[in-house]
């Protein structure tokens, strides 16, 4: 296993943005998520403490092989435009045992319509 992986996008605010995690071993093979119970995505105005955080949505999918990421229009339009923000994709076990899948960094771009 490799984690965290790196991936950068850009997302125009106030839309629905989704994405699919697949974490693999380092033979290729599905990374089992079937002991993780949480799944939480997090975009940052800064990496540490201080900064200003955005829960978005994050869920194991029934088969234990892959996360869901979703940013929701609702938290998406609470986000200001303009700046560049940082994410983190973790899991975790009950027991607290916790791995980040992906981090990386979100361009937002201020909508046109309903601006």
């Amino acid at each position: 296993m490799a984690f965290p992986a790196t991936y950068n996008f850009n997302y125009y605010k106030g839309d629905t943005y989704q994405f699919v995690v697949r974490p693999k071993n380092s033979d290729g093979s599905s990374f089992d998520l079937s002991s993780f119970t949480t799944a939480n995505f997090t975009i940052a105005t800064a990496r540490g403490s201080g900064a200003t955080q955005y829960s978005a949505q994050a869920q194991i999918d029934d088969i234990n092989d892959l996360v869901t990421c979703t940013i929701s229009a609702t938290v998406g339009a609470s986000i200001p435009a303009g700046s560049s923000y940082v994410y983190d994709v973790q899991i975790k076990t009950a027991s607290n045992i916790t791995y980040t899948l992906l981090t990386g960094t979100i361009t937002i771009t201020d909508q046109v319509t309903g601006a």
